[in-house]
């Protein structure tokens, strides 16, 4: 203990001065105190893996140590976790499990066919290794004012945002109503059981969608299931949260439809049956390709070229790029945008006519 508390004395004592900023110029201190510990930077946000947990045979737990630059998140938020697979930097969103204002931030990370960052982080984690944390979004969080009765139904790794708001609720102190369903494939896979167990104050209901054995809820959400989950409230919830696979969430709106929602899984954009057959021009990259209809991160990838990318749905951003000209319809919402000089997200938005990309 004492040794960790003079090496923090000693970093916060170099990355405060402004006479060692002037010193280390044009590049600032980071660039030099990050070769003595790769989190000691005032600028980058980053964070250490400190543990390691493999809790189900499809997941990762990490627990991360962040550096003063992250700034914290909001139970139910994504943070944009970047790490270094075969020398090139990749970014992928995910949300935390642990309570706001933790500490230590804490990611279960699940396994996914064909989830180039996600497999590997569950093979090959390991503590001690840095990981990068690009940026915090999201609005799927709870008001500053919680709800007096609340339900929460989670799907698959659609968990952690939901355990953030309930291990926050916990932490509050929390003496309202509150009621979780969450849904795995089988009870082994079904991260945080014990826990959620064991959570004070919360009816907690679980469903497996390919086996009935040890399994509270029998087959995939509905009037039944919701009705399980409030048996013993006296009014209907004043707020209801769900997160995981498209159809759950369909599912859960239906009966809800209030709910607020989120998803992780890639909408599939279908090309429409006529395109407007323009030219998009990828113009740092000198290639130009006929618009076939899909979206800008597709047809660049398609011609060869390898824009960074994320999420895939429009939540972390990564994507996003500079148009220098021509419009562009947004494939979530529908909405034309005809402006020359814009940011764009590509990996949601597809070309109407000629189209230039800074890629």
């Amino acid at each position: 203990m004492f040794t960790q508390a003079l090496t923090q004395g000693i970093r916060d004592r170099v990355l405060g001065s402004p006479l060692v900023n002037l010193l280390t110029g044009p590049h600032g201190v980071d660039r030099y105190t990050e070769l003595v510990e790769p989190t000691w930077t005032l600028g980058d946000a980053r964070a250490k893996v400190v543990a390691v947990r493999r809790q189900t045979p499809r997941s990762v737990t990490l627990t991360l140590e962040p550096n003063r630059a992250f700034a914290g998140f909001k139970a139910g938020q994504h943070i944009n976790l970047c790490v270094e697979i075969n020398g090139r930097r990749r970014t992928r969103c995910y949300s935390p499990a642990s309570a706001e204002g933790s500490r230590y931030v804490e990611l279960t990370i699940g396994r996914h066919d064909g989830g180039l960052v996600s497999n590997y982080l569950c093979d090959h984690a390991y503590p001690g290794m840095v990981l990068g944390l690009d940026s915090v979004g999201g609005d799927f969080v709870m008001p500053d004012v919680r709800p007096r009765r609340i339900l929460f139904v989670s799907g698959g790794s659609g968990i952690t945002p939901v355990m953030s708001m309930l291990r926050t609720l916990q932490v509050e102190g929390f003496d309202g109503e509150a009621a979780f369903i969450h849904y795995a494939r089988r009870a082994e896979e079904a991260c945080y059981r014990d826990e959620l167990d064991a959570m004070p104050g919360v009816r907690v209901l679980h469903g497996y969608t390919r086996t009935t054995d040890a399994a509270d809820l029998d087959g995939h959400f509905g009037p039944e299931h919701l009705a399980a989950a409030l048996a013993d409230w006296r009014a209907e919830p004043d707020a209801v949260y769900v997160c995981g696979p498209p159809a759950l969430v369909d599912a859960v709106r239906e009966h809800c439809p209030n709910a607020q929602w989120e998803s992780f899984v890639p909408p599939t954009f279908t090309a429409p049956a006529e395109t407007s057959g323009g030219t998009v021009s990828f113009t740092a990259s000198g290639v130009e390709v006929t618009d076939d209809g899909q979206p800008l991160l597709l047809q660049a990838e398609a011609a060869g070229l390898t824009p960074e990318s994320g999420c895939r749905m429009g939540i972390c951003h990564s994507c996003t790029r500079f148009k220098t000209r021509g419009a562009v319809r947004n494939l979530i919402t529908g909405a034309v945008s005809g402006a020359d000089a814009e940011d764009i997200q590509i990996c949601i938005t597809a070309p109407v006519g000629d189209v230039d990309i800074d890629l």
